[in-house]
């Protein structure tokens, strides 16, 4: 398993690139925690970007998984329902509408 950890910045910002080496297939993402440690509420949108035959895709509207989600000052997101198996060089992409105020952790492993 592996953690990374990325402060959202307010124009689309890569919070992780799947990178895979054989035998491995993918990368499954487990757990996506946002934390806004800021003191006003800030909105987070969120894209799982597929890859654009074989290089990294551009977040859109088609790849929007979270479109806008308050999350208030002091409090924390868990996205874990379900989980995100990513090829590579597909991608996670963050925004959030505040500076400074989200930091999303990732939780992976390798498929």
């Amino acid at each position: 398993m592996a953690l990374t950890s990325t402060l959202i910045g307010t124009t689309n910002t890569t919070v992780y690139t799947s990178s895979v080496t054989a035998p491995q297939i993918g990368n499954a993402i487990t757990c996506m925690i946002v934390c806004n440690t800021g003191a006003v509420s800030s909105n987070l949108t969120l894209y799982a970007v597929p890859n654009n035959a074989g290089s990294v895709g551009t977040a859109s509207s088609s790849n929007m998984i979270i479109n806008a989600l308050a999350v208030p000052a002091g409090e924390t997101v868990s996205l874990d329902q379900e989980k995100l198996v990513l090829s590579g060089n597909d991608t996670i992409v963050a925004v959030s509408s505040q500076a400074s105020t989200l930091n999303i952790t990732l939780s992976t492993l390798p498929v």
